[in-house]
């Protein structure tokens, strides 16, 4: 646990009321209760945290930026250290494959130790704040939090300090924060999310297009083929879903941290009852396997991996949407969440998206100037580069 140097004292003829940032390196110093009432509408909350925490991702050490006042915890943030590669988001081309070769010979080349607010593994970056707190007090709090977190990077000796995929909501709300503090923002992947305000498949089925109609009935043939099954833990599949994952992760343009079987294994023990895995077999063999969470009113997709060839010819991905629409359906859940990435297909679905803003401050004022000339190529946002 670590205190950050700078406090702030508001004082009363009474009493001096001292508010202090603090960084824990693990959530278990917080506490389940005390956290979850900063965040009381975040399905990713305390156990997610958790579980990603003893997951032993490699290469990030996770910690926990918190604002204290008077022994309560007023406001809080995940975050986490890394090595970070800033041609991560990179578009595959000849630019992303001549600073391969230059890795090759510089491994360091266009690495920093990053300090991020954030989670790799979560949806979005949010500061959460106590119950108690009025809102006129919150973007001092996130003031102060963010000042406690730069005096933490800078004695960890971290150059680059970020902030993940902040929605936009929250980047309204506290863009008079991060531009006092000289953050520069860059557009990040955005949340694919779904009303579920119909009460049936045909229902929902009416409101799309009449093309995507007739392709998604032909897909949904495939129902037939395929065996679904719901589970709250792995038993003896875990090796078989890691095959997949990592059969899914190669696939991918954009890779950043890589998942273990104690993050799966993990989610579903720490959620229990708020988490569970969807297989789908066709005979014996297991195709794909769906990773979801959930709170009783919105279903996170949290990851989907499926054998690529034999996946597409029966659908799979087309089949998991349709199954956790009913999912929602069955269990009055209001909000579908598909994540980020595939943005065509989840538009042509009906879901709408919240964009996203990664943040990033430089410790030094020149490198940070040329981060923001460069801060266009590292983009993460495919809907911007395709022009949406």
């Amino acid at each position: 646990m670590h205190d950050h140097v700078v406090q702030h004292v508001a004082a009363s003829s009474k009493i001096a009321v001292i508010a202090q940032a603090r960084v824990f390196e693990s959530i278990r110093a917080i506490g389940r209760d005390a956290w979850n009432k900063c965040f009381p509408d975040e399905v990713e909350d305390y156990d997610c945290l958790l579980a990603i925490e003893e997951a032993g991702i490699s290469g990030f050490a996770f910690r926990y930026v918190t604002v204290m006042e008077n022994g309560q915890l007023l406001a809080a943030m995940p975050a986490f250290l890394t090595d970070y590669q800033l041609d991560t988001t990179l578009e595959e081309g000849r630019l992303r494959q001549i600073l391969r070769h230059v890795r090759r010979a510089f491994p360091r080349f266009l690495t920093l130790k990053l300090a991020c607010l954030g989670s790799p593994c979560t949806e979005n970056g949010v500061a959460g704040f106590h119950p108690n707190v009025l809102e006129r007090r919150k973007a001092d709090l996130f003031s102060q939090l963010l000042r406690g977190f730069e005096h933490y990077a800078k004695t960890n000796d971290c150059s680059l300090i970020g902030i993940k995929d902040v929605p936009e909501p929250a980047t309204q709300t506290y863009g008079g924060v991060f531009a006092d503090h000289a953050f520069a923002g860059i557009p990040g992947l955005p949340t694919a999310w779904l009303n579920i305000d119909f009460d049936a498949i045909d229902t929902y089925m009416a409101r799309l297009s009449s093309g995507t109609r007739k392709d998604m009935r032909r897909k949904m043939k495939s129902f037939d083929k395929i065996r679904v099954e719901k589970r709250t833990d792995f038993g003896t599949m875990l090796p078989e879903v890691m095959a997949l994952y990592h059969d899914t992760r190669n696939r991918s343009e954009w890779q950043f941290e890589e998942l273990t079987s104690d993050y799966f294994a993990g989610i579903l023990r720490q959620m229990q009852g708020r988490s569970f895995c969807t297989f789908y077999y066709a005979d014996d063999q297991l195709l794909a396997a769906n990773l979801l969470v959930h709170d009783g009113n919105t279903l996170i997709d949290k990851f989907f991996c499926m054998n690529s060839a034999e996946g597409r010819a029966y659908n799979l991905y087309y089949l998991s949407w349709f199954t956790n629409l009913r999912h929602c359906l069955d269990h009055g859940i209001k909000r579908y969440q598909s994540g980020q990435a595939y943005y065509e297909n989840k538009i042509r679905l009906g879901s709408q998206l919240t964009r996203n803003t990664m943040y990033f401050k430089h410790r030094n004022p020149v490198i940070q100037w040329a981060l923001r000339l460069a801060s266009p190529l590292f983009a993460a946002d495919e809907t911007l580069r395709d022009g949406a």
